[in-house]
């Protein structure tokens, strides 16, 4: 009825107040309207809300209930927005026998004592408003509802675990009547149980298990819940719950039914396996006529369904796509992702169903999460890449989605030269080129490109198409087609690594605001690439579009990241200036100091070409002290010479401040920790005025040492075809070496400290280690400070015989001897010149 609602004629409506004799119904609708327009969001201006409040007032000459309750509503909601609402407060006041706090006091205390329900339900709401001292400690649960008597006895006592603790074993023991009390002692009782770690010999779980067997069914599904939100909870303490759950599965309440297995989906996703008794009542909620029940009823299915039910779950499913909308859609096909990761055998089955859904009518967020899922199912099952290639080949010959396509092309020039049959890829993809408008064309024409990079036999063929692109209608596809065909005729493995398969790995807002700055400066020089930054994590228009393609709207202006805030911040330090470009920003500060200490200080290493910049951002923490000329020194090494510091003048209390040291770094030796220490003035202040005296006295601060290792040096750089840009760098260079790993015991743990070590970056997924593999290949590629050419990359094989425990390595030669097993791992490099980056790295590895 109130659709169409516009603020200024209900205002005039509102002239109605001032009649005589007053209309209560008609009034009272007038306020409801007020009311909504507030609640939706209507803005009132001051004048409006102070004229309305005013003629609002008038209608408590009214005796009748309901429009002096609308009255009280209404004035609540407009009392922030009106002025002079103070009038109507001291007449609330006046009316409560008297205008003194204890008076007041003295009303609630009436009104908890009434006979009516409405009264000390009201006095026991209004006590909770009030200052704690002065709220009422006898106990009301005799004289008013136990709902809102229990809320208030457990705001007055909340802060005293002992007295909520004695409050519920006093009610527990004598019982409740109310189901709402029963439901908020539950509460209550969950979260001294959350407090207390959860103990299950505790009286609290044993009142919470009890409520299970209670008539009401409120009361029994708040029980259910408590316990499946109780932290570390295991399957045997859930059963129970799960019980109840599952018998509201078949109830004929909608309510009931969504709650429970809204919760029973809350529990899949942690202990799967205590709900699994619960399926065959879940499938029966599948065909539900409430579409909500049945789509949580389906997602849970997937979460706890086991490997030889799936065929079955997927037939379910399809009976019901159809009639369910796109947002309820997505949630299905997420919890098929998971599906998929969890039973990797059945990719056929579910990529079928999912090509089945891709060829459906929907929206391009259903669409998306789709392809998200099949292309994650390509990623991480290798074979299942060919079905899901085919099945994406056939999608974007009716694709309607620009963003779509070309993350598809983009993915079948990557992955499509790695099948065994590559070539039937091609129709698909040229067809793009006859069919589809430009920013299709154009990503058809690299997808093309890089089919022909690696394929030899496939080139000649690749080249004729590409011929055929140079006459295209659009400019970025001519120049594509032109430039990938001049790459491609000089038949040059590093030339296609280069410019084709892997593509620049500069920061791209970097490389706008460095061709920015080189036109207002003209020069002589031509532009150096050197000078743009890396990029230092890559982008997800990196990981999944085809490169200089922008499917949506870039923004006008790209924000800075965080190494061009720091060169732009350290390119205005004097005493830096002449450093040339900064190489790498440590990606997290190094913390010297403890948090709780007087002084926090914490490092940020800043890596040029020659030099090390180290940024140190001080915190004083002693209100009674000022700092100034603050400093770290750093002790000289052998790999190090520290050429200046400058100091940050003034440290006050609690506000940050930053100094620097500057250093040359050349490290040629084993890269030894540093020992640093800060030197300061203090001058003593007062903390209530903040006066500070002239006169101080120098100190000293002991800090952490500080170490750089190999990953300060190298920058991260992401390589999309590792085999190429391996083959790039050439044989004549690379280097092969093996380590010992002796005290990591895992695959997955020697590869996160490996990878965390060298600071580079996983290429090709390498990071993942698969289950029940003995043996692993990392693949990592990087960029070191020396070396501003051609990136090293590195080669990582591991076996796992040597890296499990002695106990299970029955086999091994060292096990019957009694030794420890050495663990060895051989490392293969390739950088341009051993000089600039074996060196450094085998030194390191050595210690």
């Amino acid at each position: 009825p109130f659709q169409h609602l516009e603020k200024s004629a209900v205002l005039q409506e509102a002239r109605v107040f001032n009649e005589t004799p007053i209309n209560p119904r008609k009034c009272a609708h007038i306020l409801t309207k007020i009311l909504y327009l507030i609640n939706q969001g209507e803005h009132l201006g001051t004048t409006e809300a102070t004229e309305a409040f005013f003629a609002m007032t008038k209608l408590f000459q009214s005796n009748d209930p309901t429009l002096r309750r609308m009255c009280y509503l209404t004035i609540k909601e407009m009392s922030c927005i009106a002025e002079d609402v103070i009038i109507v407060t001291s007449r609330q006041v006046s009316e409560q026998s008297g205008a003194a706090p204890g008076s007041i006091d003295r009303h609630q205390r009436a009104r908890l004592g009434a006979g009516v329900c409405p009264g000390p339900s009201s006095g026991a709401l209004a006590q909770l408003t009030l200052p704690l001292p002065s709220r009422v400690t006898a106990s009301p649960l005799a004289l008013c509802p136990q709902y809102h008597a229990l809320g208030l006895l457990y705001h007055v006592r909340k802060n005293d675990r002992l007295a909520v603790s004695k409050m519920i074993s006093k009610f527990t023991r004598h019982g409740l009547k109310s189901p709402f009390a029963y439901c908020m002692m539950i509460r209550v009782a969950g979260k001294q149980l959350e407090e207390e770690d959860g103990s299950r010999d505790s009286p609290l779980f044993d009142f919470i298990e009890s409520c299970l067997r209670n008539k009401h069914e409120m009361v029994v599904y708040e029980a259910a819940s408590a316990i499946v939100n109780l932290p570390g909870c295991s399957a045997k303490e859930l059963a129970p719950a799960v019980s109840v759950l599952q018998l509201f599965c078949s109830s004929p309440k909608a309510a009931l039914r969504y709650a429970a297995v809204r919760t029973l989906n809350k529990v899949a996703m942690k202990h799967p396996s205590a709900v699994t008794a619960c399926n065959l009542d879940l499938e029966n909620l599948v065909t539900d006529s409430n579409r909500s029940i049945a789509t949580l009823a389906i997602t849970t299915l997937l979460k706890t369904g086991s490997e030889s039910s799936i065929d079955r779950l997927m037939k379910q499913i399809s009976s019901f796509m159809s009639e369910i909308s796109d947002e309820f859609k997505v949630v299905v096909v997420q919890a098929i992702s998971a599906l998929c990761q969890k039973y990797p055998r059945k990719h056929a089955v579910l990529m079928n169903f999912l090509f089945t859904m891709l060829r459906e009518e929907g929206g391009f967020e259903y669409k998306r999460a789709i392809v998200d899922c099949i292309i994650s199912i390509i990623e991480e099952n290798a074979e299942s890449k060919e079905t899901g290639l085919s099945h994406l080949c056939e999608f974007i010959e009716d694709c309607e989605f620009t963003v779509l396509a070309t993350r598809i092309l983009h993915l079948l020039g990557q992955e499509g030269p790695k099948t065994n049959n590559p070539s039937k890829y091609i129709r698909f993809i040229y067809n793009r080129v006859v069919l589809e408008h430009e920013e299709v064309r154009a990503g058809a024409v690299s997808a093309l490109a890089k089919f022909g990079a690696q394929n030899e036999e496939m080139l000649p063929s690749i080249l004729v198409l590409l011929k055929r692109c140079v006459m295209d209608d659009d400019n970025e596809v001519r120049d594509r087609a032109t430039f990938y065909l001049n790459v491609l005729e000089q038949k040059q493995k590093a030339l296609n690594a280069g410019y084709i398969l892997n593509g620049l790995t500069v920061s791209i807002p970097g490389l706008e605001r460095a061709l920015q700055q080189y036109t207002l400066e003209p020069s002589e020089k031509p532009f150096d690439l050197k000078s743009v930054p890396l990029a230092t994590t890559p982008t997800a228009e990196q990981r999944t579009e085809t490169a200089p393609i922008a499917a949506v709207k870039q923004p006008e202006k790209v924000a800075a990241t965080r190494q061009e805030i720091f060169q732009e911040q350290l390119a205005a330090v004097p005493e830096f200036q002449g450093l040339g470009p900064l190489f790498k920003s440590s990606p997290e500060a190094v913390a010297l100091t403890e948090s709780e200490t007087e002084y926090v200080i914490r490092c940020t290493k800043h890596t040029f070409t020659e030099h090390m910049v180290f940024q140190f951002d001080c915190t004083n923490t002693l209100n009674d002290q000022t700092l100034e000329n603050v400093t770290v020194q750093m002790e000289p090494t052998e790999a190090y010479e520290v050429l200046c510091c400058v100091p940050a003048r003034s440290l006050p209390y609690n506000q940050p401040g930053t100094c620097y040291t500057l250093a040359v770094a050349l490290p040629k030796e084993d890269l030894d920790p540093m020992c640093c220490m800060m030197k300061f003035t203090v001058k003593d202040c007062d903390p209530t005025t903040g006066e500070t005296d002239e006169e101080g006295y120098e100190d000293e601060y002991v800090l952490e040492d500080l170490e750089v290792t190999v990953a300060d040096h190298i920058q991260k750089v992401m390589k999309v075809n590792f085999e190429a840009a391996w083959d790039e760098v050439g044989d004549e260079f690379e280097k092969e070496e093996t380590f010992t790993l002796s005290t990591i015991k895992t695959l997955e743990e020697a590869v996160g400290n490996i990878v965390k070590f060298l600071g580079m970056h996983p290429c090709e997924r390498s990071d993942r280690v698969p289950e029940n593999k003995n043996t692993h290949a990392l693949l990592l590629a990087g960029r070191a400070e020396e070396c501003v050419g051609a990136p090293p990359v590195t080669y990582l094989e591991m076996s796992s015989r040597e890296l499990v425990p002695i106990a299970i390595d029955r086999a091994s030669s060292d096990s019957q001897s009694g030794e420890t097993p050495r663990s060895t791992t051989p490392l293969t490099t390739r950088a341009p010149s051993p000089a600039a980056r074996c060196c450094c790295l085998g030194c390191t590895w050595r210690r």
